[in-house]
């Protein structure tokens, strides 16, 4: 299964439907299954600042407690917008989403759907760009 290494509080706020955008500086012509992988590091500044400490809170997260060095969700990769000055503008995509994200444009905001969290992480060490992961039976 392809596999995208994001930092925390990013993957967390993915795999809990708080956040439907992953901004990459770079585009891809993939759509299908990804699985989401919390990396190591943590921005601890951005888990104390809102939204993000509000929107971890709600489900019960802190700076403490969040996933490192695992896959925790499955996702499909629906769409990979470019963003333009016009977007900018416009504040798209609006609310979290825009904090939650670097929207500046020639940026890339990957569309993620039918985002479901693990119900135990799977241990495993990220990598940059796409991934592979062996995906066994009964991990999903």
């Amino acid at each position: 299964m392809k596999c995208l290494t994001i930092r925390q509080p990013w993957a967390t706020l993915i795999a809990l439907g708080e956040k439907q955008f992953e901004t990459r500086s770079w585009q891809t012509a993939y759509r299908g299954e990804l699985a989401i992988h919390a990396g190591m590091g943590i921005d601890t500044t951005a888990c104390g600042q809102e939204p993000f400490k509000s929107a971890l809170a709600r489900h019960g997260f802190t700076v403490d407690n969040l996933p490192r060095g695992a896959i925790i969700a499955i996702s499909r990769l629906a769409d990979c917008h470019e963003v333009t000055q016009a977007d900018a503008v416009e504040g798209w995509p609006g609310g979290n989403e825009l904090v939650f994200g670097d929207y500046a444009p020639g940026r890339y905001a990957w569309k993620l759907e039918d985002v479901t969290a693990l119900a135990r992480p799977i241990p495993a060490k990220g990598r940059l760009s796409f991934w592979e992961y062996p995906v066994l039976e009964g991990e999903q």
